[in-house]
């Protein structure tokens, strides 16, 4: 295959894969830590009115979500592409992490969770993704 197509399409999976693992993290999140009573997780609307009323407790899925999402997903990535290994699984780390930051602005989350999801979510889970997968960053960017 070609390898512009191969990291194309390495990119895709990881994107698609960490998005599922990401989505489906966050629907079974409610059955393993109820939300808190009353609460109408299933709307922007609601989520926002709830967010007063959640405890630290009601962040270790979300926070689980984005971090194994984005590890996940760079993982894949790495382990896919032809070239570029490590800068296309970071590149899934930034991609994740603008999705993270477009949520910090629109969910009015405590700040100690948004600085701990901004920081410990996303850059570091795709270094280790990448790290996992072998890929490693040298002074050329065409890695193994």
């Amino acid at each position: 295959m070609n390898p512009i197509l191969k990291n194309f399409a390495a990119v895709l999976v990881g994107l698609l894969v960490g998005a599922t693992v990401n989505m489906g993290l966050i629907l079974i999140s409610g059955s393993i830590i109820p939300p808190p009573e009353g609460a109408d997780l299933t709307t922007m609307e609601g989520l926002t009115a709830a967010m007063p009323l959640m405890e630290p407790k009601h962040f270790l899925f979300p926070f689980l979500a984005h971090a194994l999402g984005t590890l996940v997903g760079a993982f894949l990535t790495a382990k896919i592409a032809a070239s570029y290994k490590w800068y296309l699984a970071m590149f899934i780390g930034l991609m994740f992490f603008i999705g993270g930051t477009i949520n910090v602005m629109s969910l009015p989350a405590p700040l100690w969770f948004n600085v701990v999801d901004l920081l410990g979510a996303y850059f570091p889970m795709a270094f280790i993704g990448a790290s996992l997968a072998g890929a490693k960053r040298t002074s050329s960017p065409k890695t193994k």
